[in-house]
């Protein structure tokens, strides 16, 4: 803690370059990502798993607090994607290194360029959706809900602290987490690897998903789904996310294996980032452990969490208690 916070204090004291600011917005913006992947992907789960938890969820993200976080992810997800561009492409051609300024001024140029039309679309769905005065959760609703990950959160970390004491205990090891040679090696060629191969898969996905349609188009009835040729008659979230799943193409459902690939690539390469960012300042080996025990695992579950959905899909059922749940909640409103 006392590195971060000596890293932070001393980062703000010395202003330095552009170099630096890109360092730091990399960071800051890979770590802003990967706290919302964890979110969506759990909360997409329960479209085939718990559909009224879905119904709930989607419900938080259509309101002002959740949209605002939107736009700042869009803003994360395109700088960190185009400044991991010119890390990569720096790593492979160090005789452009002398161009390092000039470099990160076209990523914070072409960020802006993208971002600036992004908005506008994103604005216009806004403007749809608030212009008709829906009724919205209440931020004491968002606390309440968001809590509940929090609280998953603290006592994951808790409970990996207790496994790395009881490990140090028996072990009397003094080190922290730390992979073979030959490992981290391969992950750092990943990380460079997958950063290219992520760039279409994301932003076809946001493009998609919050510029053509957004969060608010997804409870639109009579609307057809993106990517596919399914009308959304219930406007429901669940037939929404089923009708997208459900889309062959010659057989083969395009959509679950794009986002299979896309969660795959994105969960390694997000978690591993942030194993790069414990082990620069999480130094106690206790902690270190811990924490990396947390990342590994997480990233595992959530893989596993995530195909499952997958390969589940939505059925006829999920769809009859979302819409027992409007019912419900359209009756509750009388």
């Amino acid at each position: 803690m006392a590195t971060l916070v000596t890293t932070v204090t001393e980062t703000l004291r010395y202003r330095g370059k552009i170099g630096q600011w890109s360092w730091v917005l990399h960071r800051v913006t890979g770590l802003g990502t990967v706290l919302f992947l964890v979110l969506h992907i759990i909360d997409t789960s329960w479209a085939a798993f718990y559909p009224d938890l879905y119904a709930e969820a989607i419900a938080e993200y259509q309101s002002p607090l959740f949209t605002l976080g939107e736009f700042a992810l869009i803003a994360c997800v395109v700088y960190h994607a185009f400044n991991g561009l010119r890390v990569t492409l720096l790593d492979y051609k160090p005789e452009w290194w002398a161009y390092q300024q000039r470099a990160a001024a076209i990523v914070f140029g072409a960020t802006t360029i993208v971002l600036i039309p992004t908005f506008g679309f994103m604005l216009s769905h806004v403007a749809d959706f608030y212009g008709e005065d829906p009724d919205l959760v209440s931020v004491g609703d968002i606390i309440e809900t968001q809590s509940q990950f929090v609280i998953g959160f603290v006592a994951i970390i808790a409970a990996a602290l207790i496994l790395s004491a009881l490990y140090g205990l028996v072990s009397r090891s003094r080190s922290g987490f730390v992979l073979p040679g030959r490992l981290e090696a391969a992950m750092w060629l990943f990380m460079r690897l997958s950063g290219v191969l992520i760039l279409p898969l994301v932003f076809g996905h946001l493009g998609m998903m919050h510029v053509i349609q957004g969060v608010f188009d997804i409870t639109g009835g009579g609307i057809e789904v993106v990517g596919t040729d399914i009308v959304n008659d219930s406007g429901k979230a669940v037939e929404f996310v089923g009708a997208r799943w459900d889309m062959l193409v010659a057989g083969v459902a395009i959509w679950r294996v794009y986002d299979a690939l896309l969660l795959a690539l994105v969960v390694i390469h997000g978690f591993n980032g942030l194993r790069t960012v414990i082990n620069d300042y999480a130094l106690q080996p206790l902690i270190n452990r811990a924490l990396n025990w947390a990342v590994v695992f997480g990233a595992i579950a959530l893989i596993v969490l995530g195909t499952a959905a997958l390969l589940e899909g939505v059925d006829e059922t999920a769809y009859d208690i979302a819409v027992d749940i409007n019912e419900t909640t359209a009756s509750a409103a009388y």
